[in-house]
């Protein structure tokens, strides 16, 4: 499925510094964006803002 992400706003996390890492855009309604910050412009992982939240709570858990 393709969504729209028009109007995303990307982040890094505040814990990347000044490294290169993915960015998140997390204030659009029903998906989540995740691109590689060296690419701007290149593709786009998309997921449900509930499996997004599930991929952080496990990542933060180890």
């Amino acid at each position: 499925m393709v969504h729209d992400l028009t109007g995303a706003t990307w982040r890094k996390s505040t814990r990347s510094g000044s490294s290169e890492c993915v960015e998140v855009a997390d204030n659009l309604s029903g998906v989540v964006g995740v691109r590689d910050s060296k690419d701007a412009t290149g593709p786009v992982l998309t997921f449900t803002p509930t499996a997004w939240r599930h991929f952080v709570a496990n990542t933060k858990r180890g």
